[in-house]
């Protein structure tokens, strides 16, 4: 029955592995196709059959346009059909999302990969518990499952990882976002960050669980390479895996904000009018944001960035710190989010990815991996390590 599920997931590689794109022609998805245009043969997919046929012939004959909706109750049949040997599921808001296209692509024997961000959605795929269903599904059809195979919590446990050999003991982790006003944002990206606006959830403080609320407690951070920035509290899946994944840590901490001053203002008095019960839900009001967004675009940069800073004691049991900034220039600021996926879609096309189950994707993509990435992508982003 394994062997069956399996198909040629495992076998093919290089352009004879066909790689499918749900959401191929959107906002990250765009960007994954035209970045692995040469390392696989892509299925560009999408509902309207039109814009993906377009999407595909941009990439070169050798690649494939297709009308097929994520949610279709025949897409484990489909994706046989299309002898898929990976997905790449780029269709979000994942906030409230099922598990129902990494069960079709384990029925159709496909490796899955998300660019999800949503808490639960990540953290609830697995945390490598091979006693989950979905795990035990996966590694029956020899096949990997991974979720958050983005910035997070992909890029900042890579991040983690890369240093956590400098610490006897760590502390405190604090991870930051700050886009710029100019870099190119999707509706869904501001759905996902506005599901949690001024609604509660848990944070690891101190040692224990403790209650913070979407875009509150406002604060400014410096970033080396382009100066202040107001962040607020934002629930990422990082918050649920971190204080697991890193045992003895006291604090794990995440904030995003945003370059213009007024519209971090915008988002703080949401917050408020959710918290107080005047709207239920700041989703709703997205495109709307979107647009009146654009506006202000002459007011900000391009550049944005992203902060994890780890804290804690060294081999001397001497106070230890390492602050690592990234900086996107020049609008690539959105490339960032989309680099993990692409990094293990090459892995597994070229055969060197063995890992299977189900998982939130930390782990399987080094931070000299996303660096080699970056490079052969010619993105203007690059970062810097201190050590106070």
């Amino acid at each position: 029955m394994a062997a069956a599920l399996a198909s040629a997931a495992g076998v093919a590689s290089g352009r004879s592995f066909r790689l499918l794109v749900l959401g191929g022609y959107g906002h990250f998805g765009g960007r994954i196709c035209r970045a692995l245009g040469n390392d696989a043969t892509l299925i560009v997919a999408g509902r309207d059959a039109h814009k993906a046929q377009q999407a595909a012939r941009a990439l070169g004959t050798a690649h494939e346009g297709v009308a097929l909706d994520y949610t279709a109750t025949d897409l484990a049949q489909r994706l046989r059909a299309l002898r898929v040997n990976a997905v790449v599921h780029t269709c979000g808001p994942f906030q409230g999302q099922n598990y129902h296209v990494a069960q079709a692509c384990i029925a159709a024997g496909a490796h899955y990969l998300d660019l999800a961000d949503g808490r639960d959605f990540v953290a609830g795929i697995g945390i490598g518990i091979s006693t989950s269903a979905l795990d035990a599904a996966a590694r029956a059809a020899d096949v990997l499952v991974v979720s958050g195979a983005s910035t997070l919590p992909a890029l900042s446990s890579a991040v983690i990882d890369e240093y956590i050999g400098h610490f006897a003991r760590l502390d405190t982790i604090d991870i930051s976002i700050a886009p710029g006003q100019q870099t190119p944002r999707g509706v869904a990206t501001l759905e996902a960050v506005l599901s949690y606006c001024g609604k509660p959830f848990t944070v690891w403080e101190a040692g224990r669980w403790q209650t913070a609320y979407g875009w509150q407690d406002v604060h400014a951070a410096t970033y080396p390479e382009f100066g202040r920035r107001w962040l607020a509290r934002c629930d990422v899946p990082d918050l649920a895996l971190f204080p697991q994944r890193y045992a003895g840590v006291q604090r794990v901490r995440f904030d995003a904000g945003l370059e213009v001053k007024l519209g971090q203002i915008a988002f703080w008095l949401l917050a408020g009018l959710v918290r107080v019960g005047v709207i239920a839900d700041a989703s709703r009001y997205a495109r709307q944001l979107q647009a009146t967004g654009r506006h202000f675009d002459r007011l900000g940069s391009d550049t944005g960035g992203m902060h994890v800073g780890l804290g804690g004691m060294d081999a001397d049991g001497q106070p230890m710190r390492v602050d690592w900034h990234l900086v996107a220039r020049r609008g690539h600021g959105p490339e960032i989010p989309c680099v993990p996926a692409i990094v293990l879609a090459r892995k597994l096309a070229a055969g060197t990815l063995t890992a299977r189950g189900a998982t939130p994707c930390m782990g399987l993509m080094s931070l000299t991996e996303f660096a080699e990435a970056v490079a052969r992508a010619q993105l203007d982003i690059a970062w810097r390590t201190y050590f106070p």
